[in-house]
């Protein structure tokens, strides 16, 4: 496996399937607001992905009679190869199942986790200090991948089992090997990730020509990558987690500093655990629990808005008030309580408790509650990204919501050589001294130190909202600290404002999460708006959008799917 890629003029586009209707729309930073999603009516099923080749697989697999869950680990493997940034083999995720022949809920854990040799003081300095060089740009922040181990069990225990796993891994071999031109968000990211990845130069040999990056246009090809896809699909994920494969990853590791063996990747295993579950106006919301904080912290957040009349109140200052409010309070939870659940003891059920959020909703009033004046609750008293998401629905009901990511866009840069692998900085989620805050400036405590075979609290939050029984609305997004309150923002708009789907991932959106104090506003609201909102004490600070809720919901018609524009690229594609 030494191969190493390389681009090539393009000279000719073959898709590998038929074009199918997609809104294609210019950079974010060329454009004042976010242009409308196009929403993809379907009857038989639908994959919204932020990378169309890799959604199109998704429907190629359902159209082979594969259900959800082998559509998604397609996909999943296929924007290992499309969508580098965040697409991959070398980092984590959660995914959400519904299976609708015994209408039972699954989450399968993937998450990376710290080596054996970790500490909770790894990433400080000789002061005490934390040191986020260590946490983010070495090999340090490397936790082991959870990926294939979680493609791999959620075809095992779930998949149709009428197509193998080589079955699903086929497409994504074919376009390591063959080649894509660099176009959409990965032609916008890899330009902004040059110094990253020109930092190793096993990264630099696939993603860089001459020290630049590709121009729009020039083919993508990674015959390492490609190799490493046909070991897994002939020998499974042993061949990732032991052998030369492993063996690679660990040197590349170590070489960077960091302390991965071959033996952490031997002992790595993908975990299934119960959903978390809350309800909403009548909805089920099922989600992910620890460690990603996002099913939990979203349900806080729905069950402290459940107080309110949301859709007598409109999208207006009012709604918007209570919301930012919400999600302060949510997350100064998030922040104390939150952590690896096998290694720290959670209050969960006070948590989600809806007495526990009317306490809450209590302390909200008219005005902005200065950060400093939140503090975290006591839920125990009522016990009883870079990132990308997709969203899949098949012909029988079965669908799955999936976020996985590198944590930073392109992870740590670093391509373990010969691998075509690239690598995450995933570590960097954990808190490196009780009361610092991490790169998206979530702050935290004790409960998400960094330990031996610990992961990494997380923001993913991959969602599916039932109706009596039944699949209502998929969604989740990238976007690190961000990810929780946009899920939030697509489900009230949806269920609160009544919204088209199309409608409720294009509305701009607010987040606030406890720390730093600021409300920060997407572009869209009307400025009217937001001073009002800032007459209420409210510190509104605009910024970019970060997230992109790829999104189906399903109605009376059929599937609707809506792919979020604020990247390039996302498609909905159904039949």
């Amino acid at each position: 496996m030494r191969r190493v890629s390389r681009f090539l003029a393009l000279s000719l586009v073959a898709l590998l399937l038929g074009a199918s209707a997609h809104a294609q729309v210019a950079p974010l930073a060329r454009t004042p607001v976010i242009p409308p999603a196009t929403p993809i009516l379907a009857h038989s099923g639908m994959v919204v992905a932020q990378e169309s080749r890799a959604a199109r697989i998704g429907i190629e697999i359902l159209d082979r009679g594969g259900n959800a869950v082998d559509a998604a680990v397609a996909v999943g493997f296929a924007l290992a190869v499309t969508y580098p940034r965040a697409g991959n083999l070398g980092g984590g995720g959660f995914m959400v199942i519904h299976l609708a022949k015994d209408n039972r809920d699954v989450a399968i854990d993937y998450r990376e986790t710290a080596p054996a040799a970790a500490t909770p003081t790894m990433f400080l300095d000789a002061k005490g200090n934390p040191d986020p060089k260590k946490s983010r740009d070495s090999g340090l922040a490397v936790g082991v991948p959870g990926t294939v181990a979680g493609l791999a069990l959620a075809r095992e225990k779930y998949g149709s089992g009428k197509l193998s796993l080589a079955d699903l891994i086929t497409p994504a071999i074919r376009l390591a090997s063959q080649g894509f031109p660099v176009e959409d968000d990965t032609a916008d990211s890899l330009p902004r990730a040059k110094e990253r990845l020109a930092r190793w130069p096993s990264s630099a040999a696939i993603f860089l020509t001459g020290g630049q990056p590709p121009s729009e246009g020039d083919r993508l090809l990674q015959f390492d990558l490609a190799d490493t896809l046909r070991a897994i699909a002939q020998d499974g994920p042993r061949a990732f987690y032991q052998g030369s494969i492993a063996g690679e990853i660990a040197d590349a590791v170590v070489k960077a500093g960091g302390i991965m063996t071959k033996d952490d990747l031997a002992n790595y295993h993908a975990l299934k655990r119960p959903v978390v579950r809350g309800t909403y106006r009548g909805y089920d919301i099922v989600s992910m629990p620890p460690p990603s904080s996002g099913g939990v912290a979203l349900i806080e957040m729905l069950n402290i808005l459940e107080g309110y009349d949301l859709a007598k109140l409109g999208r207006g200052e009012q709604s918007l008030h209570d919301l930012i409010e919400a999600m302060k309070r949510a997350y100064a939870d998030r922040a104390v309580f939150m952590g690896d659940p096998d290694a720290v003891k959670m209050p969960i059920a006070g948590l989600l408790s809806k007495k526990y959020a009317a306490a809450l909703r209590a302390s909200i009033g008219d005005k902005a509650t200065p950060a400093a004046d939140i503090h975290a609750g006591k839920p125990a008293d009522f016990e009883g990204q870079n990132t990308t998401h997709f969203s899949v629905i098949d012909r029988d009901g079965n669908a799955v919501s999936n976020t996985y990511t590198l944590n930073f866009s392109y992870g740590l840069g670093l391509v373990a050589d010969g691998t075509g692998v690239l690598l995450n900085n995933e570590l960097d989620d954990f808190t490196s001294k009780p009361g610092t805050a991490n790169a998206y400036g979530l702050v935290g405590f004790n409960a998400n130190l960094p330990g031996p075979g610990k992961r990494p609290l997380s923001s993913m939050t991959p969602t599916i909202v039932l109706k009596d029984g039944k699949p209502f609305l998929i969604t989740g997004s990238p976007g690190g600290s961000r990810i929780i309150t946009a899920v939030l923002q697509v489900i009230s708009n949806v269920i609160d404002f009544h919204m088209a789907v199309d409608k409720a991932v294009s509305a701009p959106r607010l987040h606030n999460q406890w720390q730093p104090d600021g409300a920060f506003a997407e572009p869209g609201f009307a400025p009217d708006l937001l001073d009002a909102l800032q007459r209420r004490g409210h510190k509104i600070v605009p910024t970019e959008p970060h997230t992109s809720a790829n999104s189906i919901l399903v109605t009376p018609n059929g599937y609707v799917g809506a792919a979020d524009t604020r990247t390039r690229g996302a498609l909905a594609a159904g039949y």
